[in-house]
């Protein structure tokens, strides 16, 4: 039971689930479902989709999420980044056929689904880890910039193609003079609203007596204001009729069933776009979740996240909606909201589709604008240019892949971006650890540590050079080792022995073994003996499973200080290099 549970977590919260829990699961779900509505429109707009297809996205995907899912506050639904990255992927096709442009989004969210469900029961969750955060910050600061221009359309109320920074604000620019002065009004008029009640709104009401929760609601309801009253004015003023555009008929009713394309021909063409996704979707999607765990003292399971967010997207799929992950925003206003529970992501579906089976004709004038004007306010909090002053001032490694990151993502397009994101984060991993830090140490007096004799004042003997590796060795530094060692004793006539520390050493490949003994075999050359000290006890088993240790012209210590001490002893007895002694075996 408890191994089925593992691909079930809803068996294990539902055991305690009460009246209290879903009291503040409803009350979170209302919440949300205000928020969502105008953002499921929006980020549909974005997609190049229609409406409905951003509600169709929050029902069946926040249910199958309060299935599989582990964090008890994620709130799965589409999201800026990834609209941006549907839109992207879609574009590539060439497809002007509304029915098959829908499809396509269908299929891709299908797709990547599938690919989440994979990597979900292969247990690759920790594959996340190869994303680093700096290049990830760059690359959400650049959608948002990206995602932001791109509404610039919409407020401006003129055609403009493109899919990077420069093409969009050349379009813009040879466009402007088509501008529509009566969508210019109401773009600014909801960008400017939205933008007060983010700051201003709560602490005006406030002050005016209201509670804070009260509060709260009021406030995450401003979206939902700006749709009403822009509503409204389209309406009586006939606005649409001057050149505004509107949503028009959204059609009412449930999500209906439907089917992905099967075609080779589209898989293909769509699955690199689907895999970015997924790693993309997931990458927030985890970040959030444990962000959010751990200030409950909770634990989310990547490997079991992915399997809800596949689900999420097959849900996505088979009701007309598009690819869907974890949204930060969202996920945020829930869990301050008093989330308990995933099933507050299943009441929210439940309010969604009242929307769409009540309020969908109330929003035929509903402007672009004002859609893109939640989407502006929404992106611009994910734009945190901090990223590039905090990595130049640590790392200047670092600088240079979120700098790269940024640069591509808003030249080149989204998918080249994430696709940069991905190679500069595996490339910057390799980089630093393929010179790993070793460090000459001797002993400090009166003590049994040994520290960096270049930041400590130490004692060494001239016969011994002991240093301390701090890296795993494998392929890719296992040389960088060797060319160290051997340029440290080069003319140094006095050193009889090497002393290799692996405090830090985790993992040695077959690569570094082989290396190894090549620099055992060219020390003793030289009559110099080779040890090791301080390894690890599963290094220690693969190093016996080979002849390195059989051919070791040392020993090995189970600690620096033995290794000191006996080494010291015979250096003092005078005791001839090529004499072969035992050692303490690593524990």
């Amino acid at each position: 039971m408890q191994r089925f549970a593992r691909y079930f977590p809803i068996l294990t919260w539902a055991k305690t689930y009460d009246r209290d829990t879903a009291t503040s699961d409803m009350v979170a779900a209302v919440i949300v479902t205000i928020m969502l509505i105008p953002q499921s429109l929006a980020y549909a707009l974005l997609a190049g989709l229609p409406a409905e297809m951003g509600l169709y996205a929050s029902i069946l995907p926040l249910i199958a999420y309060a299935i599989f899912g582990t964090s008890r506050a994620l709130s799965v639904g589409p999201v800026a980044v990834v609209s941006l990255m549907t839109v992207a992927a879609i574009g590539n096709l060439g497809l002007s056929d509304p029915a098959q442009i829908a499809m396509a989004a269908i299929t891709l969210a299908f797709i990547s689904g599938g690919i989440l469900l994979a990597m979900g029961v292969l247990r690759l969750g920790f594959l996340a880890n190869f994303l680093s955060h700096p290049v990830i910050a760059g690359f959400i600061t650049a959608s948002g910039l990206l995602i932001a221009a791109s509404q610039l359309k919409h407020i401006f109320g003129v055609e403009v193609h493109g899919h990077t920074l420069p093409q969009v604000l050349a379009d813009l620019w040879a466009h402007l003079g088509q501008t529509n002065v009566f969508t210019v009004l109401i773009g600014v008029a909801a960008v400017s609203f939205l933008f007060w009640v983010r700051k201003g709104l709560k602490p005006l009401l406030l002050s005016k007596g209201l509670t804070p929760r009260m509060a709260d609601v009021l406030t995450k309801a401003g979206p939902v204001a700006a749709v009403v009253v822009t509503i409204l004015v389209t309406w009586l003023f006939g606005l649409n009729a001057h050149g505004v555009k509107i949503v028009g008929e959204v059609p009412m009713g449930l999500p209906p069933l439907s089917a992905p394309s099967f075609s080779p021909d589209l898989w293909s063409q769509l699955f690199l776009s689907a895999l970015l996704i997924s790693v993309i979707g997931f990458v927030e999607s985890v970040s959030v979740a444990q962000t959010l765990a751990a200030k409950k003292r909770q634990r989310i399971d990547p490997d079991q996240e992915l399997i809800g967010l596949g689900a999420s997207n097959v849900a996505a799929s088979i009701s007309g909606g598009y690819p869907v992950t974890g949204g930060f925003a969202r996920s945020v206003v829930n869990f301050d909201a008093g989330a308990e529970t995933p099933a507050a992501g299943a009441y929210t579906a439940i309010g969604i589709a009242l929307a769409a089976l009540l309020l969908t004709p109330l929003l035929y004038f509903l402007p672009n604008a004002t859609l893109a004007a939640t989407i502006i306010v929404a992106v611009l909090s994910l734009v945190d240019f901090s990223i590039l002053k905090k990595a130049w001032g640590y790392s200047k490694v670092d600088f240079a892949a979120v700098a790269a990151t940024i640069i591509l993502t808003l030249g080149f397009g989204v998918e080249t971006g994430v696709s940069a994101g991905v190679i500069l984060s595996i490339a910057l991993h390799l980089y630093k650890t393929s010179r790993p830090h070793v460090a000459e140490v001797g002993l400090v007096p009166g003590t049994q540590h040994f520290r960096n004799i270049l930041r400590h004042e130490v004692e060494t003997y001239p016969q011994i050079v002991t240093l301390r590796v701090d890296e795993s060795l494998y392929f890719a530094n296992a040389r960088f080792l060797e060319d160290y060692v051997l340029n440290r004793i080069a003319g140094d006539k006095e050193v009889s022995h090497v002393v290799l520390m692996f405090p830090a050493v985790n993992e040695v490949d077959m690569s570094a073994l082989e290396t190894l003994e090549e620099l055992n075999r060219r020390l003793e050359e030289m009559s110099i003996k080779l040890h090791l000290t301080e390894v690890k006890g599963p290094v220690m088993d693969r190093l016996k499973r080979s002849h390195f240790l059989d051919e070791l012209t040392g020993e090995v210590f189970l600690c620096q200080y033995d290794a000191w001490i006996a080494l010291g002893q015979r250096i003092k007895a005078g005791a001839p290099k090529g004499a072969k002694q035992e050692g303490l075996v690593a524990e």
